[in-house]
């Protein structure tokens, strides 16, 4: 039995459950994330939303939850193994944002501490309309974000007071209220709207209001103008001769309409930019926007790459991600149909910002089974992050859960050979148990800067290129084992 393993029974004083667990797992399966889950049944872990809301493990625990954690554990890791408890607190809490929602006069108000991507797909909206601050909270805005710049430079280059994280925090809040005066919902949207109040990947309260349910939706129905869906007017049964065109007709003079567009936008840079990056923003941003759409034919393509990765919430770049994506959420506008407005007042700098966050999401450089048509796309992957001098050792380190445990032994004696030279090898040889060998490879790779091929980006500079080991130029270079 490894260390390792060792740590992870200290999880449970349980002895017979230590043993049974021991038992049951097959011995090429008894790692310590297994072992440690197994022991903590169906416990959640620190770093789940629910438990960050509250606070953490040890707010749990205060409230008389139950808790499981790992002796040598120090990350801060562990488990709330009363979920039923953990929920009743979650929900509790989340209670008082609720009331406060409630309070506004909305139709309906639910506490859902678990949405995806498709929950708000069955939901109609409805947007708030924008309203001009008071000269006085408008001067107010002015001064608050002056103030806070000034402040979170100071913090940047850490020259602020005592407590100035605790004053920006107060400031953004204010910021944060008097930006709200500038949407306002209709009595309609009351009438028939609701919100539901949820938790962010980070554990924050998100609050999405004015959703439709679908037998309040009064705009299901057609509007009964005199247009067909191609824009060919109706006959008229009775009343005045109208103008009418035939599909032909209409589909020759908005082709030359589009013709007459093209041109002009392309001489026109700075409205290009403005319509490409609301095309973008429009897939990107808005989980569903009925009715508005874009006349560029620009679709911005991109899969979720979350189904892809085993542990996707130990990823440290899709949780920067997230955090862009929630970031720039409260700066463009909720209703999409205000976007191309926005965009339209928005500076070129803010623009190519927006259209970087939003092309970002197009990149994709997995490789499944059977891409091979994606060879030349993979290879672009590589230039492209040479181009931006990734540097892969920032967002992923392999280590027996996120590499190791996942290759076999011939594998792991390869890797330490290329990593460290074959005196090292002999050492993973000569394990036991593949687990045994997985806890050296481990230990024998941190801070070594080796990287797995396929997460490999060789950073080429002007005078030097990195060999083909993938070894990055600013991590200590690996020696041979004693």
């Amino acid at each position: 039995m490894t260390f390792e393993q060792l740590s992870a029974f200290t999880i449970s004083d349980d002895h017979e459950a230590q043993e049974r667990v021991w038992n049951e797992l097959p011995a090429w399966n008894r790692y310590a994330s297994n072992i440690r889950s197994a022991l903590a049944g169906e416990g959640v872990r620190a770093s789940d939303k629910r438990v960050k809301f509250l606070g953490g493990l040890d707010a749990y625990e205060a409230a008389g939850g139950t808790v499981r954690r790992d002796l040598f554990d120090d990350k801060e890791g562990g488990f709330a193994v009363d979920v039923v408890k953990l929920d009743a607190l979650v929900a509790a809490k989340l209670e008082g944002a609720a009331k406060a929602v409630k309070a506004e006069g909305w139709k309906w108000v639910e506490i859902m501490p678990d949405v995806s991507y498709d929950t708000f797909q069955a939901y109609g909206r409805r947007y708030p309309e924008q309203v001009p601050l008071s000269e006085a909270d408008q001067a107010e805005l002015d001064q608050l974000t002056a103030e806070y710049d000034e402040l979170a430079e100071l913090i940047e280059a850490e020259a602020a007071d005592e407590g100035a994280d605790a004053k920006i925090e107060e400031i953004d809040k204010r910021i944060t209220a008097l930006q709200d005066r500038t949407e306002i919902y209709t009595p309609e949207a009351f009438e028939i709207g609701g919100a539901i109040v949820t938790l962010t990947n980070y554990g924050d309260v998100r609050i999405e209001r004015g959703l439709v349910r679908p037998e309040d939706d009064r705009d299901d129905e057609a509007d009964g103008d005199d247009e067909g869906g191609n824009g060919v007017e109706k006959p008229q049964e009775a009343g005045q001769p109208k103008v009418t065109h035939s599909a032909a007709l209409v589909e020759d003079l908005t082709a030359q309409k589009t013709a007459a567009l093209r041109v002009e936008l392309a001489n026109n840079h700075e409205i290009a930019l403005a319509a490409v990056v609301h095309a973008m923003l429009l897939s990107v941003i808005y989980d569903y926007c009925p009715n508005v759409d874009s006349a560029l034919q620009i679709k911005l393509t991109h899969e979720r790459i979350e189904i892809s990765m085993k542990r996707s919430d130990d990823c440290r770049a899709v949780a920067e991600l997230e955090g862009l994506r929630e970031t720039w959420g409260d700066h463009i506008p909720g209703n999409p149909a205000d976007l191309w407005e926005w965009c339209l007042h928005q500076s070129r700098d803010e623009l190519l910002s927006l259209l970087a966050f939003a092309a970002a999401h197009s990149v994709n450089a997995v490789r499944k089974l059977h891409c091979y048509d994606r060879k030349g796309a993979f290879e672009h992957a590589d230039r492209l992050g040479q181009a931006l001098e990734v540097n892969m050792t920032k967002w992923f380190e392999p280590t027996g859960d996120s590499y190791f445990s996942h290759i076999n032994r011939q594998s792991i004696e390869a890797v330490i050979r290329e990593a460290k030279g074959d005196q090292a090898a002999l050492a993973v040889k000569a394990a036991g148990k593949k687990l045994e060998a997985v806890g050296i490879a481990e230990r024998m790779v941190v801070d070594s800067g080796w990287l797995p091929e396929p997460v490999r980006i060789s950073v080429r500079t002007a005078d030097t290129e990195l060999d083909d080991a993938g070894f990055n130029e600013d991590a200590p270079r690996p020696v041979a084992a004693e």
